[in-house]
């Protein structure tokens, strides 16, 4: 790894980078990589291609979102602490200022029918695109290796059973399929528990946090959520969901929907939504804590084991828990699809513009997910001002 002796660029020049692609860099977090890749390695040449493979095995080993990782490794590289932490910040700094601003719009014009229209459209749109990357997270992760399909329908089937989710959850799926690569004797043992695992799995729970203060809630909450998002930002969204709603009922579930089509519209990663869910909780402290304590984790994930990443990031032991892990992640995403499903279609018009978008995604490979919804919102203004 470098240092910041050769660095072919100022940390200034990167701290600005980053604060440009947080403003404008829209598509999720796999157009995000695909940016950084694109700028920082192949046309302005400051990261190489073995610190930015190095830095996205990490990301993606790592819990966390996945492009904000990646950025905080990049300013590693060349400006250890100094440029993670300040390129971690410019990258996540533009789209929270931005949630905020919808926030404090939502919580003012909350009342008025138009913005339940634009919501009406943009709920039933949020269903079909987390639809779609459920789909294409299980096409593209689970494969044929029937140890990951049986991770991924139990994750699934508790969450729609449970509507909560849960950390162990993760944790369990990626100690089975550590257990099941590691040797034929542990493979026939994990075989064996499976009959265990189901139960055991069905009936954990997460448990509440002592009544400390709405603030210490939130932070400890939003803590043990970005301890445990692996891969895409959308992993959160089941977790987020069994915490806000269920458990601590901070907002009800069109306000935790719509708290997820702000993330949808909103470029940087879309995690960020926990800076709208704290806001509705607690105002502008509330939106503070809950960000802080969501990427704090994955920066400490990130800075941490970054020096020692090139030696030990390969072991295969390694590898097959984070599968486990993800395999679990992607079935609670599609878990969650059936389970906020049920809230946001409800009528025949929400069932079209969800069914229309999933449709859409598959067929149009470019489709940009924040122009549609925006349609989405139209479509709602228009079916709630004429029918």
């Amino acid at each position: 790894m470098s240092t910041h002796s050769t660095a072919p660029y100022t940390l200034r020049s990167l701290v600005l980078y980053f604060l440009k692609l947080g403003t404008v860099g829209f598509g999720g977090p796999v157009a995000l990589v695909g940016y950084m890749h694109r700028d920082l390695v192949e046309e302005r040449k400051w990261i190489t291609e073995d610190d930015y493979k190095e830095g996205l095995a990490l990301a993606q080993l790592a819990p966390g979102p996945l492009a904000a990782q990646l950025g905080i490794y990049i300013g590693f590289v060349h400006y250890r602490l100094v440029g993670a932490t300040l390129a971690g910040l410019a990258f996540v700094l533009p789209s929270f200022l931005m949630v905020l601003a919808l926030g404090a719009i939502y919580v003012h014009f909350q009342g008025i029918s138009w913005m339940q229209a634009v919501f009406y459209g943009v709920g039933a749109a949020v269903i079909g695109i987390i639809a779609i990357s459920a789909y294409k997270l299980t096409k593209k992760s689970i494969g044929k290796d029937y140890y990951l399909w049986f991770i991924y329908l139990v994750a699934a089937v508790t969450t729609v059973i449970t509507e909560h989710e849960n950390i162990w959850l993760f944790i369990g799926g990626g100690i089975f399929y550590w257990l099941v690569k590691s040797s034929s004797r542990l493979k026939q043992q994990a075989a064996s528990a499976v009959p265990l695992l189901i139960p055991a799995m069905i009936q954990a729970n997460t448990g509440g946090d002592a009544n400390t203060g709405k603030l210490a809630d939130i932070f400890l909450f939003f803590a043990k959520a970005g301890a445990f998002v692996f891969g895409s930002g959308l992993a959160i969204v089941p977790f987020l969901y069994g915490g806000v709603v269920k458990e601590y009922g901070w907002l009800n579930e069109q306000e935790f929907m719509d708290a997820v089509a702000v993330a949808m519209i909103t470029p940087g990663p879309v995690v960020i939504t926990v800076g709208f869910i704290g806001y509705l909780t607690a105002g502008f402290s509330g939106a503070s804590v809950a960000a802080f304590a969501t990427f704090f984790p994955c920066y400490l994930f990130t800075v941490i084991p970054a020096p020692y990443f090139k030696k030990y990031g390969k072991k295969p032991g390694i590898k097959a828990f984070v599968d486990g892990i993800t395999a679990a992640a992607i079935g609670a995403i599609a878990g969650a699809v059936i389970v906020l499903g049920k809230r946001s279609i409800h009528d025949i018009p929400t069932a079209l513009i969800c069914l229309a978008v999933v449709a859409l995604l598959l067929l149009v490979k470019k489709a940009q997910e924040p122009v549609i919804i925006l349609v989405a919102a139209l479509i709602g203004l228009l079916i709630k001002a004429y029918v």
